[in-house]
């Protein structure tokens, strides 16, 4: 019964992979427009950022259409498909669970940031436009 189960839930996630991966492109919305300046600080602060994600995990796409909508370029991750970027998820984070965001801090310290809202609302505080 649990291939059953299992087979069952892997061949949902094939035929829902392709709509989780367009909602992706055609969900973004207009992106935050910054000045020349203010774009470069940001990009400066963003090359402190790592996202570790998997291509087609909700959750990761929740994160990088916030990242698209914030207009960030913060690099991205593999932990799926790249041992290296898993160990180093491992390693630093302490648990391979996605996505998550590392955050290196100007004392040379590192934090790990677990769930999408928390990482969204993060990237909000932080980059958003203020008020």
């Amino acid at each position: 019964m649990r291939v059953v189960i299992r087979y069952f839930f892997r061949t949902l996630r094939l035929i829902l992979t392709p709509f989780v991966l367009l909602s992706e492109k055609l969900g973004g919305g207009k992106p935050l427009e910054r000045s020349a300046e203010e774009q470069q600080k940001v990009d400066a602060a963003c090359e402190h950022l790592a996202l570790y994600q998997f291509k087609t995990c909700p959750f990761c796409v929740k994160v990088r259409k916030q990242i698209a909508r914030l207009n960030l370029n913060i690099e991205k991750r593999d932990a799926q498909h790249n041992e290296t970027h898993r160990a180093e998820l491992e390693q630093g984070g302490g648990n391979v669970k996605v996505p998550c965001l590392r955050i290196k801090n100007d004392d040379g310290g590192e934090q790990w940031l677990y769930e999408s809202s928390d990482i969204n609302a993060w990237l909000e505080k932080r980059f958003g436009k203020p008020a």
